[in-house]
């Protein structure tokens, strides 16, 4: 038998010749349409990336709602949270010596101790008024080496506490059960 242009001779099971055109696929309907929209849509989403501008909106019909998850929470590692605790704490730590800094080098440019000298001297009168500075007891090198005790001591307690709450949290979710957390994806 002749092929005609576009067709193929196929044969089937038990020797007869069946026709196949070239445009027959062996998946079922609709399957490859499937396959179609989810490229456009990953294209789509590609140069939107990419370029910035939005890609246009499927139909509601072909949308699917967007998949979620129920995971549960039953285990904190505690050595985790003991090494990030203690990095944020030492961020913290180092934050607050620097504003103690800044706050007491601004309040020293502006004046403010001289202000208080002044008027200690003009409520207090006479001579020992005279050899009174404020700085003496609140000065710069004090408040700053104050502010390090505070901050090696935070850096100290807030590591363990986070520590101790990852072992409370883990004793806990073992009676009972951790806690649920529903992860939704993003659309």
């Amino acid at each position: 038998m002749p092929e005609r242009p576009g067709e193929r001779t196929a044969t089937r099971v038990g020797g007869r010749p069946a026709q196949q055109r070239d445009d027959d696929t062996a998946v079922r309907p609709g399957f490859a349409q499937q396959v179609k929209d989810r490229l456009s849509a990953a294209a789509d989403e590609f140069r939107a990336a990419n370029t910035g501008s939005t890609p246009p909106q499927r139909s509601r019909q072909g949308a699917r709602p967007p998949r979620r998850a129920r995971l549960r929470l039953t285990r904190i590692d505690p050595w985790s949270v003991m090494k990030t605790s203690f990095l944020l704490s030492i961020a913290l730590g180092v934050v607050t010596i620097v504003s103690v800094f800044i706050v007491w080098s601004v309040l020293g440019a502006a004046g403010v101790w001289d202000s208080i000298n002044q008027t200690v001297q003009d409520i207090v009168g006479g001579q020992d008024a005279g050899s009174f500075d404020v700085t003496d007891y609140v000065g710069m090198s004090r408040v700053m080496g104050f502010t390090m005790i505070v901050a090696v001591i935070d850096v100290v307690l807030m590591t363990a506490v986070a520590t101790l709450g990852a072992f409370l949290y883990n004793m806990a979710a073992a009676l009972l059960g951790g806690i649920d957390v529903t992860l939704t994806e993003d659309r």
